[in-house]
């Protein structure tokens, strides 16, 4: 590669990192707490007082925090303990709870790093109670910002978590939850809305919300 063609690429790495660390909700790691993706989802749970919530990837906690004060009682799972309340397991093996357990399964941010998306979510749907909702969210890797980073040599692969294994696309998405309600939100700063339509150009998240 000659010099020029070396300083092409830099000069592309060098914008698309500064993209990923603007403070624009596109569904970065550094506002995933944040993001509108998890607000918009959050929205969707009703109060909870003397039900049951499964926080499948609860990182820090942040989640299952909100969830215990709109009144749930709150198991909180993840393969690494960074909360003190987090019960460490692989939900890739399988859940250790009993059937029809819980009123709600929250799951964010998490099925895109499962080694088998449709068998850890008929073990979700085995652990929730009948009448019982599950809310998740998950990277829209087919939207246009990855469309656009396409065209400078960087796919969503390369820019997203190192341990993401999938990478959903709308009718992968619509595959997976064949009845159920997705939503997304635009635009990405201010003022932002959730849409029904045109998710996957537009939205950075799916945001879906399933019943039993």
């Amino acid at each position: 590669i000659s010099c020029v063609h070396k300083k092409i690429i830099t000069q592309k790495m060098d914008i698309l990192q500064i993209l990923k660390n603007l403070p624009i909700d596109l569904g970065q790691a550094n506002l995933r707490t944040t993001t509108q993706g998890k607000v918009i989802a959050m929205n969707f749970v009703e109060n909870g007082i003397d039900k049951t919530a499964l926080d499948i990837g609860c990182r820090e906690g942040h989640q299952t925090q909100i969830l215990e004060k709109k009144g749930y009682k709150v198991t909180s799972i993840d393969i690494q303990k960074q909360y003190e309340k987090c019960i460490v397991m692989d939900v890739n093996n399988g859940l250790p709870f009993d059937d029809s357990q819980f009123d709600l399964i929250w799951c964010s941010e998490v099925i895109e790093h499962l080694s088998t998306p449709p068998n850890s979510l008929k073990e979700f749907k085995r652990v929730l109670k009948k009448g019982g909702k599950m809310i998740i969210t998950t990277p829209n890797s087919h939207f246009w910002f990855y469309r656009i980073t396409n065209f400078f040599g960087k796919s969503a692969k390369d820019l997203q978590n190192p341990g993401h294994k999938f990478f959903f696309s709308e009718k992968n998405i619509i595959e997976l939850f064949p009845s159920s309600e997705i939503y997304g939100f635009f635009p990405y700063i201010w003022k932002k809305f959730t849409i029904k339509n045109h998710i996957g150009l537009l939205s950075p998240t799916f945001i879906i919300c399933c019943y039993k």
